[in-house]
């Protein structure tokens, strides 16, 4: 075999032949796991900016802002705490998406770097896990949207026994669809999606003014609510329920700033990816968080509902105009789609093929989550009185230390140097650790966890629980640097880059 193992152009780097053909019979490959070919990275700017414009526009992304009115904010400060989450969570993201585009290697392979082999298992299911579950909800909410459309265009569907469950299980059907159709079909959909959605959020506000001059409310008197003291002092004052609310926005996005390399590795270049992100997530986070408090806004005084109403199927469902009513659900099931294969389809389906690549390819992946989906039963969860998404947002306490990690581990510790054969050669590799296990990566993960989630249990330790994204990271990014000073195995040097790398 020819010492070089990659090639490099403008860049970026890719497996040559032969190392792809001599891994072929290697346990940990398979050509969805396989790092992207250039010509394969085709996506510009657009097609990753419009990724994050359908993904953003959501119904939680919708109640954002509102929310957060809801604890006392002004419109202006809850806009701009959305804002300021996603910037800040930005920084994470755009770290962890240089390696994807760099090497175009996807999540899973990715967590090996800093895991081992094994060990990227724990990871990668960790992200798995809370993907598949936000997954199935969100194609609840999708059929049910899509459940007001046939009503609407044939009012006896309603009297249909069990009309729910066959919307679900078309809309369950459409997610699973265009995600076994894979990459392309994701981003066909996405580039079309943006801006139909963008349409649609301008019609809404438009809708919203209309309604509400109707009633002789001023567009002045919509976006000019105050913050509300008596609220913010149940919540500790402005500080605390603004810091609270921003935590809540950075780990709203704290799952793609792991998994961002499943889709960063099809990138033309560093800038379309930089440039996409960038404008896609902060910009579009924003805006349709002040789309979801200027409507709330609008009903409260349209509908004369103290706090507005904050679920946008419910403002559909208050449409009067049957034609209004079924673009608003159309947006429903687009903005549910666009978002829930991107966000919660892709991430699951890569890490259960990581399990074992030789037996599960990506298309399987997919419907195991699609299954999984379903199982979670969540037509119960939104029933019961479990608050699950609570569950959810602790849940991001265990991904801020995997982000810092990560970053920690391709900066710092690797210089952002990846003997990319190796991530798929197990115990020949030099990622294997210890018998596949970085002990130090997972010890660094747990330890990060104990004072953010202490706050569950001691009242004293509350404010690391309600920051514990931000405190979860920063003590495994410094805990993870110490921890690997001395670690020499997994280093490749700029000689030894040079030597393998053919340019």
């Amino acid at each position: 075999m020819s010492k070089y193992t990659q090639k490099e152009n403008g860049g970026l780097y890719e497996l040559t032949d032969a190392a792809r053909a001599e891994l072929v019979d290697s346990k940990y490959y398979n050509e969805d796991l396989a790092p992207t070919s250039l010509a394969q990275r085709t996506w510009t700017t657009y097609n990753i900016a419009s990724l994050w414009i359908g993904m953003a526009i959501c119904l939680p992304s919708y109640t954002l802002a509102s929310g957060l009115m809801g604890a006392g904010l002004s419109l202006w400060q809850a806009v701009f705490n959305v804002a300021l989450g996603n910037i800040l969570v930005l920084i994470p993201m755009q770290l962890n998406s240089h390696a994807g585009t760099k090497y175009g290697i996807p999540y899973p392979v990715f967590a090996r770097l800093a895991f081992g082999p094994k060990g990227a298992h724990l990871a990668s299911l960790a992200r798995a896990f809370v993907a598949a579950c936000w997954c199935g909800i969100q194609i609840y909410f999708g059929g049910g949207a899509l459940h007001v459309i046939i009503v609407q265009l044939i009012p006896a569907f309603g009297n249909v026994p069990g009309a729910n469950w066959i919307t679900f299980g078309i809309f369950w059907a459409a997610n699973i669809y265009i995600g076994y159709a894979g990459d392309e079909a994701i981003k066909f959909m996405e580039s079309w999606g943006a801006p139909i959605l963008g349409v649609l959020c301008v019609a809404l506000l438009f809708w919203a003014t209309s309604m509400a001059a109707g009633v002789g409310v001023s567009v002045g008197q919509l976006v000019s609510v105050p913050s509300q003291p008596e609220l913010l002092a149940k919540g500790g004052g402005f500080w605390p329920v603004f810091m609270v609310g921003l935590t809540g926005n950075i780990a709203f996005w704290a799952t793609l700033a792991l998994n961002i390399p499943d889709f960063s590795r099809y990138a033309k270049n560093q800038k379309a990816q930089f440039r996409g992100q960038l404008y896609g997530l902060p910009t579009t986070m924003a805006a349709f968080a002040f789309v979801g408090a200027y409507v709330t806004s609008a009903t409260s005084f349209i509908y004369n509902i103290p706090g507005g109403i904050f679920d946008p199927v419910a403002v559909i469902a208050k449409i009067e105009s049957p034609i209004a009513a079924i673009l608003g659900a159309i947006g429903v099931i687009l903005a549910t789609l666009t978002t829930n294969i991107a966000a919660n389809l892709v991430a699951p389906a890569n890490g259960i093929t990581n399990i074992s690549p030789k037996r599960i390819s990506y298309k399987m992946g997919v419907i195991i989550t699609g299954i999984f989906a379903v199982a979670i039963m969540p037509w119960k969860i939104m029933e019961s009185g479990f608050n699950f998404f609570g569950f959810l947002g602790n849940y991001g306490i265990m991904l801020g230390p995997l982000a810092a990690i990560y970053i920690a581990d391709y900066y710092i510790v690797k210089k952002r140097n990846i003997d990319v054969m190796a991530l798929f050669q197990g115990e020949k590799g030099r990622y294997w650790y210890t018998n596949g296990f970085n002990f130090k990566a997972i010890i660094t993960w747990a330890v990060a966890c104990i004072l953010p989630f202490g706050g569950i249990f001691v009242p004293s330790l509350l404010f690391f629980n309600q920051n514990g994204y931000l405190f979860s990271f920063a003590i495994a990014f410094v805990l993870y640097v110490l921890l690997m000073k001395n670690e020499t195995t997994s280093f490749i040097s700029d000689e030894e880059e040079e030597v393998m790398t053919q340019r």
